[in-house]
Order: C-alpha cells, then structure tokens, then sequence
C-alpha cells in the first residue's frame, strides 16, 4: 500500500471522510469537501456525474487508484470517497503530487 492510501486509512480512523456517491455529491454542493477520490474502474455515469460536480465546485479530484485499492484501505467496498478534513486533504495532495500522481486540478489547470 503506498503513502496516499496509508493516509486515507488514517483519515477513515479519523473520521474525516464521506464515502458513498450521493452522499460525496451532496457534500461537494455544500462545499464540506477538500477532496474527492474516485475508483478508475467507476461506471461511466458516477464518472461523469463526480468530474463534472467537482470540476464546477474546483475541488481537486483523484483517480489513480482502483476500487478495490481503496476499499482495501479504508475497509468498505467504495468507489467514491471525499475528504471532509483540509489537513488531511492538503497532505495526500502533496503526497500525490510529489509521487507524480496528477490530481485532476492540476490537469484543468492546463
């Protein structure tokens, strides 16, 4: 397990997530939210709906980890995880973006 999924694990022991489609969507709306994960292997409807509520709210999005990775890290069977914590959020978007992982932000940005 890399850095970014360790740090996940300490945020759901932490409390600091909202795991769940509906419920990370209704989260973005009212901006509750630093962070959003989203599985790569996600159906083409949860991806758009996601990309497209998070590019329009500008809250940087990942989606280089699998279901199954992030499930494993946070022990539930999810495909959609927000990061409701702004510490949290902000150090696994260092990690990712020292390990050359690009966050969805950075590619809008360019």
């Amino acid at each position: 397990m890399d850095k970014t999924l360790q740090l996940l694990s300490l945020v759901r022991k932490a409390n600091k997530l909202i795991t769940g489609e509906e419920f990370v969507t209704d989260a973005v709306r009212k901006n509750k939210v630093f962070l959003v994960f989203l599985a790569s292997d996600a159906g083409v409807n949860t991806t758009k709906k996601i990309t497209d509520k998070t590019k329009f709210y500008k809250i940087p999005l990942i989606n280089t980890y699998t279901s199954e990775e992030l499930s494993s890290a946070i022990g539930k069977k999810r495909m959609v995880i927000g990061i409701t914590d702004l510490g949290f959020a902000t150090s696994i978007k260092k990690g990712c973006d020292s390990y050359g992982k690009e966050t969805q932000e950075q590619r809008w940005k360019n």
